[in-house]
């Protein structure tokens, strides 16, 4: 009630009654906060997402390269098996590259422009190339290089395909059994975003050694002449009298590719004792996955950083609540 004037006078019940504008200023409140907050967990989970795709396109190369390393490392280790298991065998298979090595009389040509040397010699010869030296998964040889790391396969041929799944033998020149006026080329890429292969060719000094394993012949080589062919220049490749050499072709600079770099060695006989342990041992495979632990721990701070997030948002939204249920 309300007293005027000494008077008493019966209050009107419906001033006690809640503002109609009121209401709905509150209600509109309400939808805005739970639209911040939505807002907010949204931003924090594309937030969180962008970082993780940034993180798996910094990883993607060095991930790429170990897959890829790996696959390699199963090849090359399997390919001891698969050459004594092979048909016809390992003898018959190396005395039938000898010939086809005798047969050749012209090596490889550095043309310009080419970014991988080119024969024809083999079209003459009457052999069917990609029989020699054969196995069930196509790989002829294997090649060591301890100085930079390398261990890959050696296909038949040096075709794009090819030279995606390791090292390629140039057809028509020597096949990598060795012996005297032989010269074999092998080649493979560089700079790959998915591979390393001969990467770090450019590396390599002269004396340095690189070992090849052919149906269980093993050849070590050492470096004697390094030489970097322009695009306009042309080289020929030739075997040499009384000599056994390998060129390990590939291009350069990184990145660029617009030269050739040539690294050739000769045979080193009796072939080191370490060679022979090399030759035999498993490939080792490319190390620690390093770049999995990194991609898991980003994963996880990513996913503390949109927890907190909605943590704090239902923290906010508890005493709201609390309010609300207090004033019904």
């Amino acid at each position: 009630m309300i007293v005027r004037g000494g008077g008493v006078e019966a209050a009107d019940p419906d001033s006690f009654a809640p503002r109609s504008g009121d209401a709905v200023t509150n209600g509109e409140r309400n939808t805005r906060t739970d639209r911040g907050r939505r807002s907010s967990a949204i931003l924090r989970i594309v937030t969180g997402l962008l970082a993780l795709a940034g993180v798996a396109v910094l990883l993607y190369s060095p991930a790429a390269s170990w897959l890829s390393a790996y696959n390699q490392s199963l090849i090359v280790d399997g390919y001891r098996a698969d050459a004594a298991d092979a048909d016809p065998g390992p003898a018959a298979q190396l005395e039938e590259a000898r010939r086809y090595n005798a047969a050749l009389s012209s090596g490889a040509l550095v043309g310009a422009g080419a970014s991988v040397p080119t024969s024809d010699a083999a079209t003459d010869l009457g052999f069917d190339y990609d029989s020699i030296l054969h196995t069930r998964t196509g790989v002829m040889s294997r090649i060591q290089i301890p100085g930079i790391d390398v261990d890959l396969p050696i296909y038949h041929g040096t075709d794009p395909a090819t030279l995606l799944r390791g090292a390629g033998h140039l057809e028509g020149t020597s096949l990598p059994v060795g012996g005297e006026d032989t010269h074999a080329v092998i080649t493979a890429h560089r700079g790959l975003a998915d591979a390393t292969m001969f990467t770090d060719l450019d590396r390599m000094q002269r004396g340095d050694r690189f070992t090849l394993t052919t149906f269980g012949e093993v050849l070590t080589y050492e470096v004697v002449e390094i030489a970097v062919v322009a695009p306009s220049d042309t080289l020929s490749l030739q075997a040499e009298a009384g000599r056994d050499l390998v060129t390990l072709v590939t291009c350069t600079p990184l990145g660029i590719n617009s030269h050739r770099i040539l690294v050739t060695g000769e045979r080193v006989t009796p072939t080191p004792p370490a060679s022979l342990l090399g030759a035999g041992a498993a490939s080792g495979g490319p190390g620690f996955p390093w770049w999995i632990p990194v991609f898991l721990a980003s994963v996880l701070v990513v996913a503390l950083y949109v927890g907190r997030g909605f943590r704090r948002a239902s923290r906010r939204a508890s005493p709201e609540v609390g309010d609300s249920a207090a004033t019904a």
